[in-house]
């Protein structure tokens, strides 16, 4: 009677310090604060919330949160229904905080969003999260960026995606994983039918030989639910590319293609440009950082231009593009209506690249939040200011205030639904 009590009227924060001296620990002066705060809400009681107890806080002084932190918060938690959420991104929980989050995982019926990004969680934390997502039923995205989880950790994740049927979004960006673990999670994809969105940047991979590019070229034939999938930094040269595109002439629900950082020219870019003038569901697709150059840029006009409807947002950021594929890029976007986001900064910007791009933004064709330059005159000749605008903008870090969802800043969330945390 008790526990459901609780659960009406929220007091986090009489329950925290009631377990802490019931377990002789010293309260946690962030934690306690975080409560206080969340028991004045009002909106609890009618609908869940995130409790944000992250270690990059800017505002509020943070001493970080221990595994034994986590112990005694685990238990405040788990006779409470209405927090649905909880962000405890950069602290230092380690493998024996992730032994806690486990046990809390298996018992808990109501969590729907964990953010573990940079804990210090390692092989054998990850292992125990992994294992508790095999009898977890609630949980629909996990963030485990920046733990240094290895092959070993990476293959628990493999073995869960083959049970779990609740988790929509999983991001395992810069997480150390191998060749082998991303052939296994790709293997898994291919019958796992929950995963919307997956995130598998900056793996640790050694061969040239691109075998990972291929098997998940291979999960994308069969796989009719992903959403959205990252492979930045993944060596991927125009091999691999091209394995993707003859894959993804066969899948139809892929709406959000990241590949940046790696090792694209424009030959690959000939490949994507071929599917974009057959493809009918990709609306995102990121190429910051690779090297298109002009031929690239041409391939992708071209499609855009006269045959794709579909894409909304293309970043070719950094990309060694000078005024000539920038132009026809400006020119695409008159054609296409559909095409809203487009993000340049960091290529060869010449007078007529700045001309062509202040006149997309002064006829209304382009608005200033969906792109990253922003046109001014000096002496009469046009140049172009960079925005902080972009896909992903908000990955490792969000904003110390306004809206951490900020649509201007990220184009990705502003489109895909699937997005609201990635």
């Amino acid at each position: 009677m008790a526990q459901q009590v609780m659960s009406v009227h929220p007091d986090l924060h009489q329950h925290y310090v009631l377990v802490c001296q019931n377990l002789g620990r010293p309260e946690h002066p962030f934690i306690a604060h975080v409560l206080q705060e969340a028991d004045k809400n009002d909106k609890i009681r009618t609908k869940g919330f995130t409790l944000k107890i992250a270690g990059n806080n800017h505002l509020v002084p943070v001493q970080r949160i221990t595994g034994d932190d986590l112990q005694v918060l685990a238990s405040v938690l788990c006779s409470t229904v209405f927090v649905t959420g909880l962000d405890l991104r950069c602290n230092v929980l380690a493998d024996a905080g992730a032994k806690h989050m486990a046990a809390f995982l298996q018992e808990n019926s109501t969590l729907q969003y964990l953010n573990l990004m940079f804990n210090d969680i390692g092989t054998s934390g990850a292992e125990l999260i992994a294992g508790a997502l095999h009898r977890n039923e609630s949980l629909v995205y996990l963030r485990m960026t920046g733990n240094k989880i290895g092959n070993k950790g990476g293959m628990s994740f493999a073995s869960m995606l083959e049970i779990n049927s609740t988790l929509e979004k999983l991001d395992l960006g810069d997480c150390d994983m191998g060749m082998q673990c991303l052939i296994a999670i790709a293997t898994a994809l291919t019958q796992n039918k929950s995963v919307k969105a997956i995130n598998l940047n900056r793996p640790l991979l050694y061969s040239q030989e691109e075998e990972t590019t291929v098997h998940i070229a291979l999960m994308l034939k069969s796989n009719s639910s992903l959403v959205e999938l990252h492979l930045c930094k993944h060596e991927m040269k125009n091999f691999g590319v091209e394995r993707l595109c003859e894959a993804l002439y066969e899948n139809s629900s892929l709406r959000y293609l990241d590949l940046s950082c790696n090792k694209i020219t424009h030959d690959g870019v000939k490949f994507l440009g071929e599917l974009l003038k057959r493809n009918q569901t990709l609306e995102i697709l990121d190429l910051n950082a690779n090297r298109i150059e002009d031929d690239g840029a041409n391939y992708l006009s071209e499609a855009l231009a006269l045959y794709n409807r579909t894409l909304q947002a293309l970043s070719v950021v950094s990309n060694n593009i000078s005024g000539k594929g920038l132009v026809a890029l400006s020119s695409a976007m008159k054609t296409n209506i559909e095409l809203s986001y487009i993000y340049i900064w960091g290529n060869k910007f010449d007078e007529a690249t700045c001309v062509a791009f202040s006149e997309l933004i002064q006829t209304g064709r382009l608005k200033p939040n969906c792109t990253d330059v922003e046109p001014y005159e000096v002496d009469g000749h046009v140049y172009l200011a960079e925005l902080s605008h972009g896909l992903q903008k908000h990955y490792y870090w969000t904003p110390s205030c306004g809206e951490e969802t900020n649509q201007d800043a990220n184009g990705s969330l502003a489109i895909t639904g699937v997005s609201e945390y990635l």
